[in-house]
């Protein structure tokens, strides 16, 4: 590291210490960052992507508790014979005991030196190099969201390059809680059928006509009626069920070199009367329908820790911050997953 970088970087480090209120030396140790501070990443964070500021994120209090659930789910309105019987009152928030647990998840990263004596000579050094951080927890959020199925003592990137043993994300919590709600074509070889014929009398039902109608298919019998006509429901699509060309980029940022992390591609057409969007990560030949505030990331308050040290062995700084957080699907009733699509004509 040049000697004029250096002076950036500990510069970035002292402003980093007074931020959270700690001397400078302290920083090279794990410290518990302050609230402020940590409520101004998670927001930075979520604004660097366009799909998390769409979805619900949550701040608790509490390691593990209930649920805030999605909002008004029910019919409320009754009459009542009030000279037999007294009013009685629902609970406009439909609550059902489940429980969100925030679990320890390590965003661990580094620069190179020769990175940051490129950097040196922007003004914005400081904006660059918590930006790379930021970003990078933002798509890594998304990640495992769209595919945790399992949580390890020590996760494996090297076989699990989606970050599939870090934390269980939605799909997986739904797959294992709420099997009625998913289609995975479990009785026709473990594929749900889409093209010509498919979904002909000849070939009793096994499969569908065309995408719209497993959509609809999937709206009438797996979503809750209470949710069917919801005009917030839109179909989340793997990039195997729509070509590019339907698709344009939803962009919540400003600059070209920051799309990655934030685009949301939006179809131009809708499947099965719902908006169809695509975001990173989503698995290829499947759909998930629901209301995108049904989906929710819960972060523990008072629980982001970090520490950032300057390695001259690997020629690089480290930055090592962990997050207590937890993926919820708010109401079963409202999400519905389709998997393992194949298009294919039925034989004659």
């Amino acid at each position: 590291m040049r000697n004029e970088t250096k002076k950036l970087y500990n510069a970035y480090v002292a402003r980093i210490a007074e931020l959270n209120g700690i001397e400078t030396g302290d920083v090279k140790e794990s410290f518990t960052v302050n609230p402020t501070v940590e409520q101004k990443l998670k927001e930075k964070v979520i604004e660097s992507s366009a799909f998390l500021g769409m979805i619900n994120t949550v701040n608790v209090e509490q390691m593990e508790g209930e649920m805030i659930g999605l909002g008004v789910a029910q019919a409320i309105a009754s009459t009542t014979d009030t000279d037999s019987a007294d009013r009685q009152t629902k609970d406009v928030l439909k609550l059902d005991s489940r429980k969100y647990k925030c679990e320890q998840v390590n965003f661990d990263t580094h620069v190179k030196w020769a990175t940051l004596d490129a950097w040196a000579k922007f003004q914005d050094f400081q904006a660059k190099l918590a930006s790379q951080t930021q970003k990078t927890i933002a798509l890594n959020l998304i990640m495992m969201g769209f595919n945790g199925t399992s949580r390890s003592a020590t996760s494996q990137a090297s076989s699990n390059t989606l970050l599939q043993d870090v934390k269980k994300g939605w799909l997986q919590q739904m797959r294992e809680d709420h099997a009625k709600g998913v289609m995975n074509g479990a009785s026709t070889d473990n594929k749900v059928k889409v093209g010509k014929g498919q979904g002909t009398v000849q070939n009793a039902g096994k499969g569908y006509e065309n995408i719209d109608a497993l959509v609809l298919d999937a709206v009438d019998n797996l979503i809750h009626e209470v949710y069917q006509d919801d005009t917030e429901l839109v179909a989340i699509c793997g990039r195997g069920i729509l070509n590019d060309k339907y698709f344009n980029i939803v962009n919540g940022a400003d600059k070209a070199t920051e799309q990655l992390a934030g685009q949301v591609l939006v179809s131009q057409k809708q499947i099965g009367g719902l908006k169809a969007i695509r975001v990173p990560f989503f698995p290829k030949n499947a759909i998930l329908i629901t209301r995108l505030d049904n989906l929710s990331i819960y972060f523990q308050e008072g629980a982001t820790r970090r520490f950032i040290q300057n390695n001259p062995k690997r020629n690089r700084i480290e930055d090592y911050l962990s997050q207590n957080i937890d993926f919820k699907v708010e109401d079963y009733d409202c999400a519905a997953l389709i998997e393992n699509i194949t298009f294919e004509d039925a034989k004659e």
